[in-house]
């Protein structure tokens, strides 16, 4: 369910997977991809909820760490490997440009990193845009997730309209901190999510 707090293990065992490690994963499952965001202060990638408050900008991946004398973050962000290989920001990127050619939507479940070890599922969104674009002296992927109307379908199109907009982050941040992590009801700790009311 949408806005559903969960652990990690919680997060793999939903999305059928041992570990989520990578912050893209393409094709994850043979229904949908997975991401997974943070909007805290020391996230390593700049996510934004739009003002619409359907539309999340998801930055793409920076390259894996392999060398101690090179920073990722001082290097564009990259659509192919040195063998080749498409990376997952390229596996994106074409999905995007099916969606252009009339195919249907990539279906994407987002999960945000709450805080360690605690997350909450954004629910199902589909990708409808990316950009590549200049930030911080590199180059970086930005791509537009939007909110799906039907959460109970991973196959539903219809696009939410703003009034049915995601609950910001540093709201959530503060009913957890408010409420202590617990129902307000019952006081129970487990299948808890957020809500509007």
């Amino acid at each position: 369910m949408k806005d559903d707090i969960l652990t990690y293990r919680e997060m793999c065992d939903r999305e059928n997977v041992q570990t989520l490690q990578r912050g893209m994963n393409y094709r994850l499952n043979p229904t949908h991809s997975v991401v997974l965001m943070s909007r805290r202060s020391n996230a390593p990638y700049q996510d934004e909820i739009l003002e619409d408050g359907i539309t999340i900008v998801y930055e793409g991946h920076d390259i894996a760490k392999t060398q101690e004398s090179v920073d990722p973050k001082s290097l564009d962000q990259l659509a192919h490997t040195k063998t080749g290989k498409p990376t997952q920001n390229q596996k994106f990127v074409e999905a995007v440009k099916r969606y252009y050619d009339g195919e249907k939507p990539e279906i994407v479940k987002v999960y945000e990193k709450l805080f360690p070890g605690i997350w909450s599922y954004r629910g199902a969104f589909v990708l409808v845009a990316f950009k590549y674009v200049r930030s911080g002296g590199r180059k970086v992927f930005k791509f537009n997730l939007q909110l799906t109307a039907d959460q109970s379908s991973e196959e539903s199109m219809i696009l939410l309209k703003p009034r049915n907009r995601i609950i910001p982050t540093s709201v959530k941040l503060d009913v957890w901190k408010r409420d202590g992590g617990k129902c307000v009801m019952c006081g129970a700790t487990d299948e808890l999510h957020f809500d509007h009311d």
